[in-house]
């Protein structure tokens, strides 16, 4: 990769005062860039919001792989025995698993920041969040169309508790944050002692990397299957269309048949890059209009710095530009 050209990058995000704390490019699984701008530090843990979704969707893969849970075409109610949803209705019984995956439950959840946020609100003041989720009254039908709801995303981690007897933390902590290295994670259970399933996870911008690179491996670390090549091939492909531009797949959005990623509110990236064999991460703290800056500085820089997929001629010159701007964005 062009050093001159990641160079260049990190000079656009000082001049134009991005907020952007910090970002790790990984090719070939080489660490190939690493800046973190004043005042985050190295090794510094990074909420990373809603890249937590594809976290869980890591978890539910590992517990199907275990048998814990049968397949994604599991009606819901059969996920939660002794649960009695209210608002009865025909296409409650038939959603999936695999309906609350994709972000297609029909259910009226209204609690992402299209709606101010205001039914997270209302499960958060709610006596038993899973049972505020399963008696949401049904606006469509399961599959029909996207409409993104983290209390989906919260019951999935709910639901990990139920069928493994350790909550969504414990249970990444034992099965894919230690085999990855990941440790001192922090993520935040709600009052029932049921992990946030849709947020609150704090972690450094190079273990959201490693989880970019199971991916990319399609679920494999160190010669170990961590998550089934099957899981990873079902969560990062379009199942159904989210935006004009993006699809989304198991709590993955999917750009196209080339890039798909983990995002979060503030500009948190995994992204993910099969052909070019790279992984990249940024953690932010953007402003609602420039949350997409990091994709546009994905495509106009870090692609374009692909140059080869051999290995460059020594370009001490670059290589010094390029560290001379990582100090730069680190100093006060």
């Amino acid at each position: 990769m062009d050093s001159v050209r990641l160079a260049e990058m990190l000079n656009v995000i000082g001049v134009e005062e991005y907020n952007i704390d910090g970002l790790v490019v990984v090719r070939h699984g080489y660490l190939v860039a690493e800046a973190y701008m004043y005042p985050f530090m190295p090794g510094e843990k990074h909420i990373v919001y809603s890249c937590t979704k594809s976290v869980v969707s890591a978890l539910v893969g590992i517990a199907i792989d275990q048998g814990h849970i049968s397949s994604v075409e599991q009606p819901l109610p059969q996920l939660f025995p002794g649960r009695t949803p209210a608002n009865s209705d025909p296409r409650k019984h038939a959603m999936t698993l695999e309906h609350v995956l994709t972000m297609t439950t029909g259910l009226d959840c209204r609690d992402s920041y299209l709606y101010r946020w205001q039914g997270l609100h209302e499960m958060e003041r709610s006596g038993d969040w899973v049972q505020h989720v399963l008696d949401l009254p049904m606006v469509d039908e399961p599959g029909r169309r996207f409409e993104y709801c983290n209390g989906a995303s919260f019951l999935l981690s709910a639901l990990l508790q139920e069928k493994t007897g350790l909550n969504a933390l414990n249970f990444a902590q034992q099965f894919l944050f230690d085999p990855l290295g990941i440790k001192e994670v922090r993520w935040l259970s709600n009052p029932h002692g049921v992990t946030i399933g849709w947020s609150d996870l704090y972690m450094t911008p190079r273990d959201m990397a490693k989880i970019g690179y199971l991916y990319l491996h399609r679920g494999q670390w160190d010669g170990r299957q961590i998550v089934s090549a099957d899981w990873v091939a079902s969560s990062t492909k379009k199942h159904t269309a989210a935006t004009l531009e993006e699809g989304y797949g198991y709590q993955w959005w999917v750009a196209s048949d080339d890039l798909y990623m983990a995002l979060g509110y503030a500009g948190q990236f995994i992204f993910v890059l099969p052909a070019h064999d790279l992984v990249v991460v940024f953690v932010s703290s953007l402003p609602e209009q420039d949350f997409y800056v990091p994709q546009r500085l994905l495509e106009d820089y870090v692609v374009s710095a692909i140059r080869s997929d051999k290995p460059l001629a020594d370009n001490p010159t670059g290589v010094r530009r390029l560290q001379s701007q990582i100090e730069a964005l680190a100093g006060p």
